[in-house]
């Protein structure tokens, strides 16, 4: 069956010998998807269910490859219009992401080793990060990292793997003329991708009795955990 086993294949995106100026040029079409897709979306909905508008109010947030730190903006002005106050840690590798998200609290870092205490954060979150790992041990220490540190919650959101969103991703990269390396990453990201059964049964290995993994819409996958 397509796409039944995870691709291995790294993508052009991880590659170490990019450039500065390809790298900076990638998160610009990278903006670019995560506003048509509303990327946020996941975070704004959970969030407030998994943890309850009352502590919502004021919360210390970490984002586990945060990249340019567009996802922490989006939610600090989102809570800001709420009345909320979320403040933002940054963890990334990337060596340019001081530049990338100039005056965040940006800390580079493995989000399997990560150098917080436990927690550190009211909550943990990720975007369509946990694909870029390369086996699965990775994945489990990247959510007991992650669980560790959290206070009142994890929630991490990813592509999931599956035809219908390649096919769909393929159309929607086509018709905003994205670059060719761009676009072959974008489906490489899906064929990366995981699915809800594999999640959950990493999140077991990672020891997190309580995670609920679910998926959404036939495009993301899913993993929640209160504390």
């Amino acid at each position: 069956m397509f796409l039944r086993m995870r691709a291995t294949q790294a993508e052009y995106f991880d590659a170490p010998d990019r450039t500065p100026e390809e790298v900076r040029e990638s998160y610009r079409w990278l903006g670019r998807v995560n506003r048509i897709t509303r990327f946020d979306g996941p975070f704004r909905m959970w969030i407030p269910r998994l943890i309850g508008d009352e502590a919502c109010r004021e919360l210390t947030v970490l984002d586990l490859g945060a990249g340019d730190g567009s996802l922490g903006r989006s939610l600090a002005a989102w809570a800001a219009g709420r009345g909320w106050k979320w403040t933002f840690t940054n963890v990334d590798l990337n060596p340019l992401l001081d530049e990338l998200n100039p005056g965040g609290d940006n800390v580079r870092a493995s989000v399997v080793d990560l150098p917080f205490p436990d927690g550190r954060f009211d909550v943990v979150i990720a975007t369509t990060m946990t694909h870029h790992l390369d086996d699965e041990s990775d994945v489990a220490a990247h959510f007991r990292e992650a669980h560790r540190v959290a206070r009142r919650a994890v929630l991490l959101c990813d592509l999931q793997r599956n035809p219908f969103l390649a096919a769909w991703l393929w159309m929607l990269l086509t018709a905003i003329r994205a670059p060719r390396e761009f676009k072959s990453d974008g489906i490489m990201s899906v064929r990366r991708g995981w699915r809800a059964d594999e999640w959950r049964r990493l999140a077991a290995d990672a020891g997190i009795r309580d995670a609920r993994v679910w998926q959404e819409h036939g495009a993301h996958v899913l993993l929640a955990a209160g504390k």
